[in-house]
């Protein structure tokens, strides 16, 4: 991984790895010894420059190694000597130089900070940061003691709690690089040069007299500023989130301790992370699980598809409007169909108004954005929809209007296309009875605002052929979206399980549960939204009008209290949701929100109220229940899509790993315990289903 090059006094140390990137596993933790034992021993040799043979300079840990693992004393022995082999470095008398030709990411970064120098290239694809604490772990590898050191407190900290990774000229102004070179030969040009000028380095905090810029831990304006960094921690993350803790401990502590005792204490509390369930929860989902959903799976690997080129979305409101510019983004024609082509070209101002705000940001040109505005032709006319081979139909939920532009569309559209429905609800294989060939009839289901979502669910109908299925997971992976893939039936997956969430709140109101628990209790629970606030951004006519035509399809009325509840505030008080003017909650003009106070009078307080544990789980339970259901059902075909759809389709707790993760999270023995109580107490939703009594934990 490490290759030796020398030129007299100074060797050049290119790192490449077998793989795909540089990352820190035990052979490469070994291979750095070795090559430190090789440069560190030759006497010639005054400095060393450490560059890269890949895209990236070095990403950090090789986290499948850490998670192939279920003792994890051997990668807590690997981080050890990691930490010792970085601080060879430093106080080897020898420079190293870190010539960073891409990224360089959590213990990446780490290793360039026990450099004594670092030089970026100005590469616009480059990120520099810490990562780490988005996957429930601290910077494990001196990070937490040298970045402080090197830049300040109040400087090192927020990067290293929001993980933030900076571009190049971000990363310069932030004290985190030295230098940016604008080619790679100029790069080492400096490299060099920076050796030349100083062969014996020694590290700022290795100097005596050393003083910590803006001040140590104790200087008043640092004391004031952890407090509030404290704060803001446990305010913004309810205690869900152990990492963001530990990494104030990490440098609240160490900065008070000799440098080698700091690095001890940081390893302490990185292998207690390591431990936790919170960090082993992120890293299957957000690490393992995502980078699975961004292949082909094996069993469509050998199915061919059609080349696709031209794109027609249907209907050019908001989530048209929003289609339309991830497509443009990633290369595709677009042709934006709405009623009348003045309408479609309100969509297409969409896709004006974000460019726009690209330019005003540095991020592109009007040359740029002009020619991505061309790719979108507005139209009122299906026939423009000829030679499409995708259509998206994104009109509103409405079985006769979408049976009919599905008519309008196949009969222009190439015959070997896929028409795709963005339907939230509505079964893709009754859709499909509209279709010609409903073999290439499927549910692409994005989530609002598009540009920003990260979640697409791709349904496949009982008809629905493989061929639809991988030409749509190619096009969701082409503009950068995380793709799940679920069968058929009510709600697919993630709307099914997201209303339970909001109908379980319904139904606390309607036993008379203070509205500002259940309000607080849902943010909590790691939750992205409160479920009364939500229910208001989403509409609660829409829900109300999902409710009607679930009883009309099914034959069979919603009569739980929490349904009626809703059916009162629309149907009779005509309190629709937050666009109308207000349901749950009341929104003064030129004022923050605050729930409605009539709700006191529409529903009697409960003389008794829940504890907060209770409410939390009520909320947390009646998902994960309805996911396995999901799961016994077919509708998921396994539980990494399941947490995958929850956490990005609608924000369910990130810290427990996802919908499912979240029931080996509470412990399958306990959850079942806990969930019996409930179905005792509040109904048959409650009762597990069967393949959660025959399997023995979720992963």
């Amino acid at each position: 991984m490490f290759t030796i090059t020398k030129n007299n006094e100074i060797a050049h140390v290119t790192m490449n790895a077998a793989g795909p990137v540089n990352s820190w596993g035990l052979n490469a933790v070994i291979e750095l010894r070795n090559m430190l034992d090789n440069v560190l021993a030759d006497a010639e040799i005054k400095g060393v420059i450490l560059s890269s043979a890949k895209k990236d300079w070095f990403v950090g840990a090789d986290l499948k190694e850490i998670m192939a693992t279920d003792d994890i004393t051997g990668v807590m022995q690997m981080g050890r000597m990691l930490t010792d082999q970085f601080r060879r470095m430093e106080t080897s008398g020898k420079m190293f130089v870190a010539a960073i030709n891409g990224s360089a990411l959590g213990g990446g970064y780490e290793l360039a900070l026990a450099c004594h120098k670092r030089i970026a290239l100005n590469n616009p694809q480059t990120r520099i940061g810490f990562p780490e604490v988005t996957i429930g772990l601290l910077p494990g590898a001196g990070g937490t003691q040298r970045f402080p050191r090197l830049v300040g407190i109040q400087a090192s900290l927020p990067l290293m709690l929001e993980g933030k990774r900076l571009a190049v000229d971000k990363a310069l102004g932030a004290k985190m690089i030295d230098a940016i070179a604008q080619t790679p030969e100029e790069m080492m040009d400096m490299a060099t040069k920076a050796i030349r000028e100083q062969f014996n380095a020694v590290q700022p905090w290795d100097v005596k007299g050393y003083k910590m810029p803006g001040g140590g831990i104790e200087h008043p304006d640092n004391v004031m500023f952890m407090a509030g960094v404290s704060g803001n921690v446990i305010k913004r993350t309810f205690g869900n989130y152990p990492a963001p803790i530990y990494i104030i401990r990490a440098v609240n502590e160490g900065l008070q301790l000799p440098f080698e005792r700091a690095l001890n204490k940081e390893q302490e509390y990185f292998e207690t992370l390591l431990r936790s369930k919170e960090s082993k929860n992120l890293i299957r989902t957000l690490f393992l699980h995502m980078g699975e959903a961004a292949k082909i799976p094996a069993s469509l690997k050998e199915v061919e598809t059609l080349p696709v080129q031209k794109i027609g979305i249907l209907g050019a409101g908001m989530m048209g409007a929003g289609i339309a510019y991830v497509s443009i983004l990633a290369g595709y024609d677009v042709v934006l169909k709405d009623r009348d082509k003045e309408s479609a070209e309100k969509g297409k101002d969409y896709s004006r108004k974000l460019l726009d705000e690209s330019i005003s940001k540095g991020k592109s040109t009007r040359e740029k954005a002009d020619a991505l505005l061309e790719k979108i032709k507005t139209t009122g006319n299906a026939d423009d929809l000829s030679g499409c081979d995708l259509i998206i139909e994104a009109v509103f939920e409405d079985r006769a209007l979408k049976a009919a532009v599905t008519k309008e569309s196949e009969a222009v559209m190439n015959p070997k296309g896929v028409f795709a429905s963005n339907t939230s609800t509505l079964p893709i294989t009754g859709l499909a009875e509209a279709s010609a060939r409903p073999d290439n009839f499927i549910g692409l289901h994005f989530f609002s605002p598009v540009d920003k979502m990260q979640l697409v669910e791709i349904i496949r109908g009982k008809n629905t052929s493989d061929f639809a299925v991988k030409l749509c997971l190619e096009y969701v992976q082409k503009i950068k979206k995380t793709p799940i893939v679920v069968n058929d039936g009510r709600g697919f997956f993630t709307s099914r399980i997201f209303t339970t969430y909001l109908f379980e709140a319904f139904e606390m109101v309607a036993e008379g549960v203070s509205p500002a628990l259940i309000e607080n209790c849902g943010k909590m629970t790691g939750m992205a939204t409160s479920p009364l606030a939500v229910a208001d951004e989403v509409s609660l006519e829409l829900i109300y009008k999902i409710m009607l035509q679930t009883e009309k399809d099914l034959g069979t009325a919603y009569n739980t209290p929490g349904a009626a509840l809703i059916k009162k505030m629309v149907g009779e008080l005509k309190r629709l949701g937050r666009k109308s003017g207000g349901g749950f909650y009341e929104y003064p003009e030129g004022g923050k929100k605050k729930l409605w106070k009539g709700l006191s009078e529409l529903v009697k307080p409960a003389a008794e109220q829940p504890d907060a544990e209770t409410v939390k789980q009520r909320l947390l339970y009646i998902q994960a229940l309805e996911a396995a259901k999901c799961w016994e059902e077919g509708i998921v075909q396994k539980p990494a899509d399941a947490d995958l759809g929850s956490i990005f389709g609608w924000g369910f707790a990130p810290h427990t790993g996802g919908v499912l993760s979240y029931i080996d999270h509470v412990g399958l023995p306990a959850f079942l315990a806990r969930a019996e109580e409930f179905a005792t107490k509040y109904g048959e939703r409650f009762t597990p289903c069967k393949k959660l009594r025959e399997i023995k934990r979720v992963y």
